[in-house]
């Protein structure tokens, strides 16, 4: 596993709120943009969504591939990307933190 799952470069604070697919499309683009994950990764975030919700409770949501999209993934890193207003991310649910995961292998567990 990398020694740098976190850089300052993927931390990216007091960002407007959005919709829950603007920022799930954000946290991708963040992977991207620090070299984790290509491109075809971002797609795969949001099918991962449709099947199943990555909120996880107390306002954070981890979106995150599908586990064909690993094929995708240069390095397993992490990005945290705060909107401070909240996102509607269903039922009734509001994100103020999002955790974007890229992973090899096992890595996130």
């Amino acid at each position: 596993m990398s020694a740098e799952l976190l850089s300052s470069d993927g931390i990216h604070l007091g960002l407007p709120s959005t919709s829950k697919a603007d920022a799930i499309e954000q946290c991708g683009q963040a992977l991207v943009k620090i070299g984790a994950v290509n491109e075809e990764y971002v797609a795969a975030m949001h099918e991962r969504e449709e099947s199943v919700s990555t909120f996880i409770g107390e306002g954070v949501a981890i979106p995150h591939g599908t586990d064909a999209s690993r094929a995708y993934v240069r390095r397993s890193s992490i990005v945290v990307l705060q909107f401070p207003d909240g996102i509607d991310w269903g039922t009734g649910n509001t994100a103020t933190l999002c955790v974007g995961i890229a992973a090899q292998g096992s890595e996130q567990v």
